[in-house]
């Protein structure tokens, strides 16, 4: 792989560079937990370090259910079949789709076998903390605030042995034990199509693209400033679709390069020998008196979102929220480290950094930022060595491109 170094200074206030280094385990905008250190180490790792977020892979498979619940005051789902069967085997051809569509990025350890046949619940209020990955389309909750098309709610421990309802005793650290998708089911004006339908129900969004973004964060990601990204935290205008439709040639044609790098990131698949290449570098203020006075030890520039382009197709292939980096036994430190791993070898790449001050701010990115830390004010009794405070996000600095040596 060819090595890019590359200077960025800001317009007086940043200075960013890149060099290659073997991968570590920061890299993308994962949903991320704190281990609880307060526990004896064989629970909690024995450090303060942020983990990634995801559903475990092994131990016969990952479930979905889906409520078959459908709101009908207003009909919030259009499907081309109007029978009560068709409706529901349109909709679960949808959720099958989308499934397909994250199982078959090559690469990854998330295969179609990774996942148990889906199954069916008549119950409507099926989402909630009981251990179960479910999908409900006629579900009311708070977080329905306006705007809000659909969200997933995801429960992960920070201790191993963990249980939530019927969910088995976590393994892993940071083992995402619920994770629920909702559908917005009270707004007259909010309406969902699948493919079949979409074309005559301009007015609806696509059933397929929401789903999608949504088991993306089922499986952990947080979000994407990519705009070509399936992760990008807007949904596509009504009547259109997220990226391409998959096809039986492109099963994965909806993601962007950026989706199914962070795939391979989080789900890595131990025989994969082409995207094993990785960039890790730093962001540092040209002026140190533009960091932050509180709180103490921020170094670098906080939640840049950098990203890695292919020199040669054009493509976003990576990209990570930056800022901060942690060495067992934690806590992070705020030093302004990126890395972008999983991209593949024999290529070159172009590296920028820009700040979280566009259409993807950093509430869109609160699950991957927010729980960096944890110290005595908001964990009674925590260690002080292994505490820290998340920095305000740095939205104001710019950066130019000159020669790297």
């Amino acid at each position: 792989m060819k090595k890019i170094l590359k200077q960025i200074f800001a317009c007086g206030v940043a200075l960013f560079y890149s060099v290659w280094a073997a991968p570590a385990a920061q890299a993308y905008a994962f949903n991320m937990i704190v281990p609880d250190v307060r526990q004896p180490a064989a629970v909690s790792g024995g450090s303060a370090c942020p983990v990634k977020a995801r559903q475990l892979t092994s131990a016969g498979g990952i479930a979905i259910q889906w409520s078959t619940a459908l709101n009908t005051n207003p009909v919030t789902i259009v499907t081309q079949n109007q029978t009560a069967s068709g409706r529901l085997t349109e909709i679960e051809q949808v959720i099958t789709q989308s499934l397909a569509t994250w199982t078959a990025v090559n690469g990854t350890a998330l295969v179609p076998a990774t996942f148990k046949p889906l199954t069916r619940t008549a119950t409507q209020n099926a989402c909630g903390s009981d251990g179960l990955n479910s999908i409900c389309f006629d579900q009311a909750d708070m977080a329905f605030t306006p705007g809000v098309v659909a969200f997933t709610r995801v429960i992960e421990t920070d201790r191993l042995g963990i249980q939530v309802g019927s969910s088995s005793a976590a393994t892993e650290l940071g083992q995402i034990l619920d994770a629920d998708i909702y559908f917005n089911p009270s707004s007259s004006v909010m309406t969902y199509a699948t493919p079949q339908a979409l074309a005559a129900t301009p007015t609806a969004y696509d059933l397929e693209s929401v789903l999608t973004h949504e088991l993306g964060h089922l499986l952990g990601f947080s979000h994407s400033a990519v705009w070509g990204a399936m992760m990008f935290p807007f949904a596509p205008a009504p009547g259109t679709i997220s990226g391409m439709r998959p096809t039986t040639q492109q099963p994965d044609a909806p993601l962007g390069d950026d989706d199914r790098t962070g795939l391979r990131v989080l789900y890595p698949n131990p025989a994969d020998t082409v995207h094993t290449g990785s960039i890790r570098g730093q962001i540092f203020p040209a002026n140190p008196l533009a960091l932050p006075a509180s709180p103490p030890g921020v170094t670098g520039i906080f939640s840049s979102h950098v990203v890695a382009v292919d020199t040669v197709s054009g493509a976003a292939v990576g990209a990570t929220i930056g800022g901060w980096s942690c060495a067992a036994p934690g806590p992070a430190q705020f030093d302004g480290t990126y890395e972008i791993d999983g991209l593949a070898v024999g290529h070159s790449y172009a590296v920028y950094a820009e700040a979280l001050n566009g259409a993807a701010d950093p509430s869109r990115f609160s699950n991957a930022i927010v729980p960096l830390c944890r110290n005595s004010t908001t964990d009674a009794g925590w260690p002080p060595l292994q505490g820290c405070v998340v920095p305000a996000v740095d939205l104001s600095f710019t950066t130019r491109t000159r020669p790297g040596p």
